[in-house]
């Protein structure tokens, strides 16, 4: 793998953006049942999807960093993302409340990455089940989740067109 360098906390702002206009436009296209859909026991709905980037913002991504920035090596509490997206039940919630809550944290949240100098990078707190968390580390981590999310429901989507594609299945067989 070539080397690479962290992304800039202007370049990470700018990803952040990014992947939430390109979240925020499937949705805005999606029907409800689509937005409903559980491509299987277990994985989650387009909904389901965006509450658990809602809660990863607040309690992982924006909200560690401000604890950090907040105090000296604070300790992360874990918590368990399926037991909070059963508690939250996105599933029945409306999209365009979901969609609203996001983006507001959202630019909030990518306005902070934007102020991070790298002395605020260095900064760091300890997790229970990782260890030691630096500032940058949790902001390369939250594109990665990002795009991790994105591609899922990206794939619910796919997925959800697959059987109604006929023949036209075989142009996407290997």
């Amino acid at each position: 793998m070539p080397d690479t360098q962290p992304l800039s906390p202007a370049d990470a702002a700018a990803l952040l953006h990014a992947s939430t206009a390109a979240i925020a436009a499937e949705v805005r296209g999606l029907p409800e049942p689509l937005l409903r859909w559980h491509s299987a026991d277990g994985e989650w709905c387009v909904k389901e999807v965006l509450g658990h980037l809602i809660e990863a913002e607040r309690r992982g991504f924006a909200g560690r960093i401000r604890s950090i920035l907040s105090s000296e090596r604070p300790a992360f509490q874990p918590w368990d993302p399926a037991d909070v997206a059963r508690s939250r039940k996105d599933c029945e919630a409306g999209a365009d409340a979901l969609l609203t809550e996001l983006l507001t944290m959202r630019e909030d949240g990518a306005a902070l990455v934007a102020t991070l100098t790298p002395a605020d990078l260095a900064r760091g707190g300890v997790h229970p089940t990782v260890g030691e968390l630096t500032v940058r580390d949790i902001v390369q981590e939250w594109i990665h989740h990002d795009c991790n999310h994105l591609k899922q429901m990206l794939t619910n989507i796919q997925d959800y067109a697959w059987p109604h594609m006929g023949n036209a299945q075989k142009f996407s067989r290997p």
